[in-house]
């Protein structure tokens, strides 16, 4: 090859190559947000008004939403984004005690008394511990708190409730684990664990007596079908956070990063004031739907859980301190 055909073969090749790293740099970086919520529930709403600020924001980032367990199986995220398979979940306080044993504390009955308090802890200084510890031993950031809903109880068949001794014997369907049982007995009841999707034929048979969730999942799931009564046990004010693997948000230059960090945590707290709206008129359309829908005084169900926590072994490895603080806060 001449002198000529070399310098015209060299600067060709210097030319695709540029044209070729200046389009990988520009590429966009794949966000994808794995979550158990189905579509029409106020957490994947706010997931997909995430992903629409995010695209209006123009940072490079590509954002996408699976929501009912459709890309990974419920239970099986975290552990996803610890090992780089995926980008973004919905994380709860379950799954951060499975592996921070000493942060329990935030899964026990009657720690949070309403909807204020839950953003009072995770907002504040309680919240921002919670999530440096978080980031340091699990490797996931979290970038918003989002409302999940406040679990109250449904029942097959009425009977009268003032306390967890009246609920003696009642069959009640829990979701599995540990905790999740443990919280089950806070409330007088014998916990069954039964998978989501089992739960209204079990009720409908009487395989169990009842179940326990937040309004707006019982009226999604349309449990209302095969209940009498709704009993406000109040017993958990649950979050859950809209969470991203830390070696992900590392790579995120500043602009995507504070996009992305102001998307979340503003459809968190739209997807959170609207959820608490719905379960008001849930309330009364149960009552339309001809089901009891009775307060009862929460002073018994809250000495019940003090009385089962402190016995529990389960709960010798919380850090004891950081439960005062929350339920002082």
């Amino acid at each position: 090859m001449t002198t000529r055909r070399k310098l015209i073969a060299g600067a060709a090749a210097a030319t695709f190559a540029g044209l070729y790293g200046r389009a990988h740099a520009q590429a966009p970086t794949q966000i994808r947000i794995s979550t158990a919520a189905p579509p029409s529930d106020f957490l994947a709403k706010a997931l997909e008004q995430l992903k629409a600020d995010v695209d209006a924001a123009s940072v490079g980032l590509d954002v996408s939403v699976h929501p009912a367990s459709t890309l990974f199986k419920q239970g099986t995220e975290v552990p996803a984004l610890q090992r780089g398979n995926l980008e973004m979940s919905t994380m709860t306080t379950f799954e951060v005690a499975q592996q921070i044993a000493e942060l329990g504390y935030f899964n026990r009955g009657y720690l949070l008394r309403d909807y204020d308090q839950l953003f009072r802890v995770f907002d504040g200084a309680i919240g921002e511990d919670f999530r440096k510890t978080v980031a340091e031993k699990m490797g996931i950031i979290i970038l918003a708190t989002h409302y999940l809903g406040t679990r109250q109880v449904s029942l097959r068949q009425k009977r009268a409730v003032k306390a967890p001794a009246d609920l003696a014997g009642v069959k009640m369907r829990m979701p599995a684990g540990p905790e999740w049982l443990l919280l089950g007995r806070t409330l007088g009841v014998t916990p069954v664990p039964l998978g989501m999707p089992e739960v209204y034929l079990a009720m409908k048979t009487g395989t169990v007596d009842g179940q326990e969730n937040p309004l707006s999942i019982l009226n999604a799931a349309k449990f209302y079908e095969v209940s009498e009564q709704i009993v406000l046990t109040a017993h958990m004010v649950q979050p859950v956070f809209f969470a991203i693997a830390r070696p992900v948000w590392d790579k995120l230059n500043p602009d995507q990063r504070n996009a992305l960090d102001a998307a979340a945590r503003k459809t968190a707290k739209a997807g959170s004031d609207s959820r608490l709206a719905d379960e008001k008129a849930i309330m009364q359309a149960l009552k339309d739907r001809g089901l009891s829908v009775d307060a009862v005084d929460l002073a018994p169900f809250r000495a019940s859980a003090d009385r089962v926590y402190a016995e529990s072994d389960l709960a010798k490895a919380w850090d004891a301190a950081g439960l005062q603080r929350v339920l002082k806060a």
